[in-house]
């Protein structure tokens, strides 16, 4: 079933401005998590909403917030997210960063006392928008095992960083430091289809197509699926983000991080070693390094290039950004697709706040 983005986009102010959100905010919180949908990342989109509304119903979201610097440098920051959404949160420290950046080169921003901030991409790509690199990354609940372990000590972390280049698109790279993001098991849990193997390890450490191992006592596995493809560098990705989002700004890290309020995933740890989730920020002025316009039409260069590599039969050399470009493309005429059951969510929302749907 597909639905015009710009409807589900209203739909989606509206819930936010049902729960308390300023009108502005909630314009900020729905441009992120329809941003996602249009790129194709669904786990990341209006599946999300009734997760932040839970989030809110448990008290665990401030629909106000008072976003502010806690501790600053003329290149650096933190700043308390004051347990506001991430999806507002973050587009504020990028502000943050991109003046510092103007003003001394670079801008970096670490945030505490934040929640789950949708896709890392659509922060990181907010410094295209003055013409430098951006960086966002931010850590998540602990969802994840670490190699050869049986517990769950990390999230799912994820890394963006976006390049601008010259007469060609963005390079936009937006990952999670594991096998998979949860999301993608939700939407397998919708579809009620089974895990790829190398995704997800059961109660006791071994493999399983289980959709449903994560709540089961499972975790899931760091980028690489098994030590011998790689599991310990998704690992040390993970371990890096949660370093910089949690440790370094004071917000929760490792099995401390609060839990994004979905898939039945609702209480906090009864310790907590800091405030919310954290996240991690930063923009970058090209011209710090060279001119800028010399760099971008170098980027143009290693963009045809890679774009021109020999195929495999059937296939086609893209570079970061590429699909979900083209996914907005198609999105944009054919609308958004939903499943059937986060159809269902949104219908129990518009019933609840007496939103049209």
């Amino acid at each position: 079933m597909s639905f015009e983005a710009e409807k589900i986009r209203v739909f989606t102010e509206g819930v936010f401005q049902a729960i308390g959100c300023s009108e502005t905010d909630a314009k900020q919180a729905a441009d992120v998590l329809i941003s996602a949908d249009l790129s194709g990342v669904d786990s990341h989109g209006v599946a999300r909403l009734a997760g932040y509304v839970r989030l809110y119903d448990h008290g665990r979201l401030n629909p106000k917030p008072e976003v502010k610097v806690i501790h600053e440098t003329p290149s650096t920051g933190t700043i308390d997210g004051d347990r506001g959404l991430g999806l507002v949160v973050a587009p504020k420290a990028m502000e943050i960063c991109m003046e510092k950046a103007v003003n001394v080169g670079s801008g970096w921003i670490s945030v505490q006392n934040s929640n789950h901030f949708g896709i890392a991409g659509y922060h990181s790509s907010l410094a295209l928008q003055k013409d430098m690199i951006g960086w966002a990354m931010t850590n998540a609940a602990p969802l994840v095992v670490p190699t050869f372990s049986k517990e769950k000590l990390l999230g799912t972390n994820p890394i963006s960083v976006a390049i601008p280049a010259n007469k060609q698109p963005a390079f936009l790279a937006d990952f999670a430091s594991t096998a998979v993001a949860y999301g993608k098991m939700e939407i397998l849990q919708r579809q009620e289809k089974p895990a790829p193997l190398g995704w997800v390890q059961d109660e006791n450490g071994q493999p399983t197509t289980n959709n449903n191992a994560v709540k089961e006592g499972g975790g899931l596995l760091p980028l690489g699926g098994t030590r011998e493809s790689g599991s310990h560098k998704g690992y040390g990705l993970g371990s890096i983000v949660d370093i910089f989002s949690g440790v370094l700004s004071g917000a929760n890290f490792g099995p401390w991080v609060p839990p994004f309020a979905t898939a039945g995933f609702h209480g906090v740890a009864a310790e907590q070693v800091g405030k919310g989730t954290g996240h991690f920020l930063g923009a970058m002025r090209i011209d710090g390094f060279r001119p800028a316009s010399e760099f971008k039409e170098y980027m143009d260069k290693w963009i045809n290039r890679f774009r021109s590599a020999p195929a495999v039969d059937g296939e086609v050399v893209q570079i970061p950004g590429d699909q979900e470009r083209n996914f907005k493309a198609e999105r944009l005429k054919s609308g958004l697709p939903l499943n059937d059951k986060v159809v269902e969510s949104l219908e129990e929302l518009s019933k609840r706040f007496g939103i049209e749907f």
